[in-house]
């Protein structure tokens, strides 16, 4: 009987994934909040291959959760004010003289950098939509009769603040009192949202500046875990990315979203008990060479493993005997005869090699390199792959001689490494 023994070492690693929003206060020239997102695989719904957004969001959808839920996209406040430098005049023919609102809703291109290895991933971030609440005289003094706040604020600026000029888009929030009116507007494409006063207006504020946002960001499956992060600056002011005209101007001339993207991956490797000893026997057992002398033409086993990969991870050997280098041996100590071992690897569905295609009996060497790496196409939790040993055909005559007792073993170590950057 023939056996050898095999040993097998996980290299797994934890990493998240995460985006990371927290807010606070610079100089006053400028602003900066922070976006964190994270992932981690989840056994629950292996499916799902995204970032989660851990920002707490503050402002609209804070407010209106569902709103924000059912349109994918977050908000934030941040204390930012715009007050008026002068009167906004009565039925004012230039725009940029009056409730003029223009945002970045277009998408913008951001890199973020793994902190370690300095590899680079891109994020897209755009302006989904712009609140605040506009302050200034009581509306009744300004129009003129009536006790009607609603209608006041209507004939003020033509309609309600609720009702976004195009392109902005209705969100379906507004309130108000005498002085100020809380809206927020939807921005689905860039341009100017322009409102015209129709009575003189001696002075208009804005509060602060909630905005909501919309991201897409990589795929994690193909991130190295660990903490990635960048930046995405935005300017304030007349002509800005941020524009509120000429008459209203920003109390801080700058924005900046600082982006954290923490990966936390999942490599691991179960073997059943008793699978790190590997026994490799003929097709059918023993038992034709014992009764019939007839000699076996294969020695091989088949050991089944579970894996769980949310990243890509390489394979590779270490062998305690080796004919050529890169493939492991066993080895008869009497005679002191080596015989090559072959070892090759087959993976459960969702994992692939770097050509995208399926991991079925694909040879393992000592020294692996990119021929040996494999790829998740989603989250395998769980899933069982095979290890396969075999004897190449051409060595088993020689080692299988009548009445002559040989036993053949080899430690072989296979190695899931993670660490692939």
């Amino acid at each position: 009987m023939k056996r050898f023994q095999a040993f097998r070492r996980c290299a797994y690693c934890c990493a998240g994934a995460m985006f990371f929003f927290s807010m606070w206060l610079t100089s006053a020239g400028a602003e900066e909040v922070s976006i964190q997102a994270s992932f981690k695989p989840d056994s629950a719904n292996p499916q799902r291959n995204k970032f989660k957004n851990d920002t707490p969001p503050s402002g609209y959808c804070a407010s209106f959760p569902q709103q924000c839920i059912d349109n994918e996209m977050f908000s934030l406040r941040v204390p930012i004010t715009f007050d008026s430098i002068g009167p906004i005049t009565a039925n004012h023919q230039d725009p940029r003289k009056g409730a003029f609102i223009k945002v970045p809703a277009q998408w913008r291109t951001l890199t973020v950098v793994h902190e370690a290895t300095g590899e680079q991933e891109n994020v897209q971030v755009r302006i989904a939509g712009i609140g605040s609440t506009t302050e200034s005289d009581d509306v009744i003094s300004l129009v003129g009769g009536g006790d009607d706040y609603r209608v006041a604020h209507s004939q003020l600026w033509g309609s309600s603040w609720v009702y976004a000029p195009a392109p902005c888009s209705y969100s379906g929030v507004g309130y108000y009192n005498p002085t100020w009116y809380a809206f927020f507007w939807k921005t689905p494409a860039e341009g100017a949202c322009v409102k015209q006063a129709r009575f003189n207006v001696p002075w208009l504020r804005y509060q602060y500046l909630d905005f909501a946002y919309e991201l897409v960001t990589p795929n994690p499956l193909g991130m190295s875990s660990g903490k990635y992060i960048g930046t995405m600056n935005y300017t304030l002011g007349p002509g800005a990315d941020f524009d509120m005209g000429d008459i209203m101007l920003p109390s801080s001339n700058s924005l900046t979203l600082n982006f954290e993207l923490d990966v936390l991956h999942t490599l691991k490797v179960d073997v059943p008990p008793g699978g790190n000893r590997v026994e490799l026997v003929p097709q059918g057992g023993w038992q034709s060479w014992l009764t019939q002398g007839r000699k076996p033409t294969r020695l091989f086993r088949d050991q089944t493993f579970t894996i769980s990969a949310s990243s890509r991870f390489k394979m590779q050997l270490e062998c305690e005997y080796s004919l050529d280098g890169q493939t492991c041996a066993v080895r008869e100590p009497l005679t002191g005869h080596v015989a090559p071992l072959n070892v090759g690897v087959s993976l459960p569905p969702g994992l692939t090699n770097i050509a995208g295609q399926p991991v079925n009996r694909q040879p393992l060497l000592r020294n692996g390199g990119v021929v040996q790496m494999f790829l998740p196409g989603l989250y395998v939790d769980g899933k069982p792959g095979t290890l396969h040993f075999e004897i190449p055909a051409s060595e088993v005559a020689e080692m299988i001689q009548p009445g002559q007792q040989r036993q053949y073993s080899g430690r072989v170590t296979v190695i899931w490494d993670s660490e692939v950057g």
